[in-house]
Formats: C-alpha cells, structure tokens, sequence
C-alpha cells in the first residue's frame, strides 16, 4: 500500500509538471504542435523504456479488446484540453478541476462497473469525500477572487 501512495503522490506531482511545461510549450507553438510534441515523446520514451524492461513482450497483446487501442485518441484529448485549460484558468485551477472531475467519474466508472470494472458500492464515505474536494474547490476559487479584487482596490 505504501508504494501505492508513493506512485500515486509522484504521479500527481508529475501531472502537475508536465501541465506546466505544456503551458510554456504552448506559448511558444499551437495547441495541436504541443499535443503532437507531449505525445510524440511519451511515445518514444515508452517505446525505449518498453523495450529495455519487457524486451519484445512489449508487443504481446494476448486477449485485448480492439477498443482499448482508442486511449491513445483519449490521450490526445487529455493533452489538448489541459494544455487549453491551464491557458485559460491558470494552472491551479485547472488541475483542481480536471483532478475532481477525474475523481467524480472515476466514482462513477466504478460505482457502476463501467468498462468492465468490478462494481464497487458507492457509500456515504465516497459522497462525503467528493463533497469536501467539490467544496475546497470553491473555497479556493472565492478566496483567490476576493484576493483579486484587493489588489485591483489597492
């Protein structure tokens, strides 16, 4: 469990990273160039680091649904949208939302059995924990406006 939290605090501290170097790239050249460039060399990292761990397993596919080739067209539009969100709201408040969207339909996803997830029964525990998230949301949102028009006063 405590490589779990590891992975997942790095994972995030990663997203974050990479969302802010997308920002800069995206300044200097479009959207569709960023995207291109971010997948472009995940791509070739993947690849090499692939090839270097799992040798030519890497190109096993045994018992793969056709479908779940498409996460890489899923991926592009995580890109695009991140990358446009963070031009448009600044990178706080755009992770903060893609984070508790992806939170909320993650719940969803499971709750349900999406995709051929196992279902997992959403309780009270789950509702209150969104909920929170939800409301630091807009208490973030509120306290950074009203600092906003402080400055703007002054």
């Amino acid at each position: 469990m405590v490589i779990g939290l590891f992975l997942a605090i790095l994972a995030g501290s990663l997203v974050g990273l990479q969302n802010i170097f997308n920002s800069k790239v995206n300044e200097r050249a479009g959207s569709q160039t960023t995207t291109t460039l971010v997948l472009g060399m995940g791509f070739l990292a993947s690849l090499v680091i692939g090839l270097i761990i799992e040798g030519t397993s890497l190109f096993v596919f045994q018992n793969m649904k056709p479908w779940y080739w498409f996460s890489g067209f899923i991926g592009v539009g995580v890109v695009t949208c991140l990358v446009q969100g963070v031009k448009h709201l600044g990178p706080t408040y755009a992770i903060s939302i893609a984070l508790a969207s992806q939170l909320l339909f993650a719940v969803l996803f499971d709750s349900f059995g999406i995709f051929g997830l196992e279902k997992v029964p959403f309780t009270m525990k789950e509702c209150i924990g969104v909920i929170v998230i939800m409301f630091g949301m807009i208490l973030f949102k509120l306290s950074g406006e009203s600092e906003k028009q402080k400055s703007q006063a002054a």
